[in-house]
């Protein structure tokens, strides 16, 4: 009989991690989502490599309707759930890539964001399994 039981190491706890940044990044990106909406149409930022326009409705209803989806997955995460880890993953990776996308407009908090982005990919693919474990 083979065993087929997952070692947890000290990483389960970086699912963790994880999953609740996941929930608290959600719930940041659902605010501004709204706070989008209610807001004017357009918004404008100066940079160094010129002037950004933005459609803000459009820009509210992707951080809306990601913000919620991270927040469900994350909530997933912590349930142990393999579906939620794959998930996790690519909203993760592309959030990073429109963080590469607003560096320009906002270099530190691109870059602050697209380390904890790194961090959180890590994290679930290299010991994101041992999350459900974790619990027990």
């Amino acid at each position: 009989m083979t065993d087929n039981s997952v070692n947890t190491s000290g990483w389960a706890g970086w699912g963790v991690f994880a999953a609740v940044v996941l929930i608290v990044g959600g719930t940041i990106d659902a605010f501004h989502g709204l706070q989008a909406l209610i807001g004017p149409d357009t918004a404008y930022f100066v940079a160094d490599a010129g002037l950004f326009s933005i459609d803000v409705q459009g820009w509210g209803w992707w951080h809306l309707i990601i913000g919620l989806l991270l927040i469900l997955v994350g909530i997933a995460l912590l349930t142990g759930a393999t579906w939620a880890r794959v998930v996790a993953i690519i909203l993760v990776a592309l959030n990073a890539i429109g963080q590469l996308s607003l560096i320009a407009a906002q270099p530190w908090l691109s870059l602050a964001l697209l380390a904890i982005d790194v961090v959180v990919i890590y994290a679930l693919t290299v010991h994101g399994r041992e999350i459900g474990t974790k619990r027990t």
